[in-house]
């Protein structure tokens, strides 16, 4: 299994910085996923930032989220954050 969520922070270009359990830190890309359905109007950056951790994984205030295991696999892997 897959390390899951532990933090996440949305940037202004539409990725997400995500910090997971094993403290690895990647950036994950959402801009191809903003033409489909319901994350539409996630293209209003407000609501893009409204993103939170959500059962190891992530969700907006709509209720759209994605699959932990797609996020971490498909996440640029960008340091290991200090473990607090």
């Amino acid at each position: 299994m897959n390390p899951r969520v532990k933090e996440v922070m949305a940037n202004s270009d539409y990725s997400l910085t995500i910090t997971f359990e094993n403290n690895e830190i990647g950036i994950f890309d959402v801009m191809p996923y903003l033409d489909i359905g319901i994350f539409k109007e996630l293209k209003d950056i407000h609501l893009f930032k409204t993103v939170k951790p959500f059962l190891g994984s992530i969700q907006w205030i709509h209720e759209q989220d994605l699959c932990p295991d797609t996020l971490y696999l498909d996440s640029i892997k960008v340091s290991i954050a200090m473990k607090t």
